[in-house]
Parts: C-alpha cells; structure tokens; sequence
C-alpha cells in the first residue's frame, strides 16, 4: 500500500493526512502552530513534523511516494537556517520522498475546488487573498502580519475589540459597557481600564486572535460594527486582487464557521465555493501529480477525498 501526505500549517496550528493511492484516508494528525515566521523555523518544523508523525502512526515512512505541504509565511524558507530546520524534521520522519512546499492559499483554494486557477480569501488568524493559477500563487492582497495588515483577519478583530472596550470604560471610568467590552474585560481579568491595559501590552499577538470567537459570539452593537467591518475589509482585499480569472473559494475559520462575518461576505460575494479540510486537498495535491491524473479522473479524486469525514479549515 503506497501513501501520500498532506500538511495544512497555519498559525494556529498544523493539520496532517495520510491517504493511500486510491484516496481512501488512513491517519491524521495535529499540532501547534506551524507558520515559521510567527511561530520560528524550529518550532514550526517540529510542529508540522509531529502532526506528520501522528498521521503516519504505524505506516511506514518508506511507502509514502509524495507529500504537499501548505505553509502560512512559506516566503521565510528562503532562509537556508529555516529551510535547514524543515530538511532535518523531514529526515527525522524518515521521508525521502518528493515534498513539495507551497503557500497556504494553494491548499486552501485546493480544499474548495479542483479547479487549478481562481482566487482564494482566507480569514483565520491572518487574512489574506489570492490568485491561483495552476495551482501556484500568482498574486496576493493583504496577508502583512498582524502588524501591517492582515485586516478583517481573527487577530484584527480581537484587537480592535480591546481597543474599543478601552476606550469606552477610559470615557466612563467607571466600568465596561455591557456586552462584548463587558466580556473582554472579564476575559482579562481586568477590574479597571489600567489592568485591561497592562493585560494587553503583556500578550502576543495570538491572544487577541483568540478573542475572535468571544466577538462573534455576541450581537450588541460593539460586536456587530467589528463584524461588519471586519466582513468589508475582506471583500475589498479580495477585490484588490482584480478579476479572480475563476472559482472564489472562501477559506479560514472566520470564513468557513457560522459567523456573521461569513454571513456577510457570502451576501457580497454569491455563489463562492467554501474550503473543507486543506490537510486532506494538500494530499490531493501530491496524489495528482503523482499520478499525472486527467481533469476528470483529478476531480471524481478530488470530491471522494474531500468528501471523508474530518476536521473543516479553522483557524489559522
């Protein structure tokens, strides 16, 4: 029984699949964040390569003929340190096979058609759009980092939820609205807008994407203007792109859960597809090219092995 592997690697964490020549899914596997440039070369290599190992389990790293790996922040490996990091964890699974490292928009474009050009708009814990063309990134919009750009994204959101429940209980001084800045702050355990502050400027980034969920959890009028705004920053950075030249896939947690940022975007955006499992498409990928699979046979693949029960994209 011969293998592919397929890596999903975001920001928040890092997703494997195991598949077998016909597309049948023999393992998964997960672990923590596998994007080399917020998470470090090291530490993301070791992340994806335990989610590998996990997928793996007893099959034997010798059988596995191709793998795909779908890498937020992929531009880093350049840097031959970083690139050197990602070869050892390689060597260590005991893979000597072709593993083709590629941008995460590819997988995720990939986890909503087996079109091979068309554009992808991911909103996890970055955000960011694309235009795929035989399956490679031809141009992207966004996608900065937390600290330049990345709008509309989880980490967006969760920061300009602190941000506003700061300055509506600094012009209070007395407490948080109630609602979402009334969450916020027992979410930080802040008893005054001084604590909520110190609590802030203590964090990493990651810990206001976390608050993501706690926005769109709420409906005051705080929590649906960042969600509203959120879902406009992201059409206008898939807009940015131009004519998408194709299919529009719609991936990332904040994308492809039940939000009102979802919600939003599909009213602007209608008829767009929605990515389901990356992991398990990267592995589609290195099927087909192992294969050399016509149009039609790549796409009957392509909806059996999506079709498999397993985790949809979340955040990343």
């Amino acid at each position: 029984m011969m293998l592919v592997v397929g890596v999903d690697a975001g920001g928040t964490a890092s997703r494997a699949v195991v598949a077998t020549t016909d597309g049948t899914v023999v393992g998964r596997g997960s672990a923590g964040p596998g994007n080399p440039t917020s998470a470090g070369g090291p530490a993301a290599a070791k992340a994806i390569g335990t989610a590998v190992r996990t997928a793996l389990g007893p099959h034997d790293p010798a059988r596995v003929l191709a793998g795909t790996a779908g890498v937020a922040g992929v531009a880093v490996l350049s840097d031959p340190a970083i690139a050197a990091a990602f070869d050892d964890e390689w060597t260590a699974l005991g893979l000597t096979c072709p593993f083709t490292v590629t941008g995460d928009a590819v997988t995720a474009f990939a986890a909503g058609v087996p079109s091979p050009g068309g554009a992808v708009l991911i909103a996890g814990t970055g955000a960011v759009a694309a235009r795929i063309e035989n399956w490679h990134i031809r141009r992207t919009a966004d996608g900065l980092g937390w600290l330049l750009g990345d709008e509309g994204s989880g980490h967006w959101l969760g920061l300009q939820a602190v941000r506003a429940t700061a300055r509506a209980w600094a012009a209070t001084a007395a407490a948080p609205p109630p609602g979402l800045a009334a969450a916020i702050a027992a979410h930080a355990g802040a008893a005054t807008c001084d604590d909520l502050i110190t609590w802030a400027v203590r964090r990493p980034p990651s810990a206001f994407a976390a608050l993501a969920p706690l926005v769109c959890a709420h409906d005051d009028p705080l929590a649906v203007r960042l969600t509203t705004e959120a879902a406009a920053r992201l059409i206008a950075t898939l807009h940015d792109l131009g004519p998408p030249g194709g299919p529009v896939v719609l991936a990332g947690g904040l994308l492809t859960g039940d939000t009102r940022i979802r919600a939003e975007v599909l009213a602007a955006l209608p008829g767009v597809a929605t990515a389901r499992d990356p992991a398990a498409a990267a592995a589609w990928l290195a099927l087909r090219r192992t294969l050399d699979l016509d149009a039609g046979s790549a796409a009957d693949l392509h909806r059996r092995m999506l079709a498999q029960e397993g985790p949809v994209s979340g955040p990343r």
